[in-house]
C-alpha cells in the first residue's frame, strides 16, 4: 500500500506500534469530546433549572455532598491512570530496541537525509526497508537540529549536533512513505523531504547490490540518477534556473569568479573539490552552505556525477 493512494483521510498504520498510538489518541479524543458535551449539558440544564423568575434567590442550605464529591474526583483519576499506563506501554515499544535489530546511521544535513547502511551502502533522502524486519537508526546532525518523522510509523525523533539519539520501529507493510523535517532548520527547511520505502526481503538484497554500482547503467545514466537520489537537485538546477547553488547547466570547462576574487576554472578537479570540500572555493554571490558530501559518495559515484554534469551543455 502507498501512503498516498490510502482511500480515507487518515494515515496508514505501517508500524508495528502505530495502532496502539492511534487508539490512545483516540480514547483521549473522544473522552475529551464526551466529557465537554456532558458538562456543558449539565451546565445548560442547571442555568435553565435555577434561573431566576422574580422571586428572591436564596444561597442553598447544602455545603456539600460526599458522594458527588467522590464520583467527580474519582472518574478523573480513573482517566489519567489509564492514559498514563497506556502512554508508558506505547513508550516503552518505541524506546526498547530489540536485540535482532537492523542498525542505519542517519545524518541530517541542510537540507537532506544522508542513511548508511551496514554494509557501508547509503543514500540520500531514501530510506529503503525490509519489511517486518526491527530497525534502529542512530541520529545525528552535522550543522543544526534536525527532527527525523515518517507519519505513517507515528515516530519522531530530534537530531542533534555533536550527539546521538536513537529511533526504534518494525515496518509491518510494503510502499513508500514520507520522511519529513519536523524543526524549523533554515532556509530550504520545507524541502528536507525523503521517502521510506519499505520492501520484501529479497528486493532489499536487490537494492543494497545496486545501490553502490548502479547495476548495469552507464556513467551518465548513474550519474543522473544520483543526481536526484542525493538530493543535489535541491540547490542545483540542471536547466539554468537560479538556486541556492550554482546551476550545472553548462558549469563544466566555464570560469568561475570566487567569492575571496579569484577564478576558476570548473574541471573534474574543482567539481570533486566542491563535492567533497564544498567550502573550500565558494562561487561569489552564494553563501557557504552546502554540506560535503565527504562518506556520502563513493568514487564511482563521484565519477558518475561529474560525467552527468560533462553532458549538461
Amino acid at each position: 500500500m502507498n501512503q498516498n493512494s490510502a482511500t480515507n483521510m487518515t494515515l496508514p498504520q505501517a508500524s508495528r506500534f502505530a495502532s496502539d498510538v492511534d487508539s490512545l489518541v483516540a480514547f483521549i479524543t473522544w473522552g475529551s469530546v464526551i466529557l465537554f458535551v456532558l458538562i456543558t449539558m449539565i451546565s445548560l440544564y442547571f442555568l435553565w433549572k435555577y434561573r431566576r423568575i422574580g422571586a428572591p434567590t436564596f444561597t442553598s442550605p447544602i455545603s456539600h455532598n460526599n458522594q458527588l464529591e467522590i464520583t467527580w474526583t474519582l472518574i478523573p483519576t480513573v482517566l489519567v491512570f489509564i492514559i498514563f499506563f497506556w502512554g508508558f506501554k506505547s513508550y516503552l515499544d518505541m524506546r526498547v530496541i530489540p536485540a535482532n535489530s537492523m542498525e542505519l546511521k542517519v545524518t541530517g544535513k541542510k537540507w537532506f537525509w544522508a542513511i548508511d547502511y551496514p554494509n557501508g551502502t547509503n543514500s540520500v533522502n531514501e530510506m529503503v526497508l525490509p519489511v517486518n524486519k526491527p530497525v534502529k537508526l542512530l541520529l545525528s546532525s552535522s550543522d543544526v537540529i534536525h527532527s527525523f518523522y515518517i507519519p505513517a510509523f507515528r515516530t519522531k525523533m530530534d537530531a542533534v549536533p555533536n550527539r546521538y539519539t536513537t529511533m526504534s520501529f518494525e515496518p509491518t507493510m510494503t510502499g513508500t512513505f514520507d520522511i519529513f523535517c519536523a524543526e524549523y532548520c533554515g532556509k530550504s527547511h520545507s524541502g528536507m523531504i525523503g521517502k521510506a520505502r519499505v520492501v520484501t526481503e529479497s528486493e532489499y538484497a536487490k537494492w543494497l547490490e545496486e545501490a553502490e554500482s548502479g547495476g548495469k547503467m552507464s556513467p551518465v545514466e548513474f550519474g543522473a540518477k544520483l543526481y536526484t537520489s542525493k538530493a543535489c537537485a535541491t540547490c542545483h538546477s540542471n536547466d539554468g534556473t537560479a538556486n541556492t547553488g550554482p546551476t550545472w547547466k553548462g558549469i563544466y570547462g566555464a570560469k568561475h569568479k570566487m567569492a575571496d576574487g579569484s577564478e576558476v576554472v570548473v574541471d573534474e578537479n574543482y567539481l570533486r573539490q566542491s563535492m567533497l570540500e564544498p567550502n573550500a572555493k565558494v562561487v561569489a554571490g552564494y553563501q557557504p552552505v552546502m554540506p560535503t558530501y565527504q562518506g556520502v559518495l563513493k568514487e564511482k559515484q563521484i565519477d558518475a556525477l561529474i560525467a552527468y554534469i560533462k553532458t549538461l551543455k
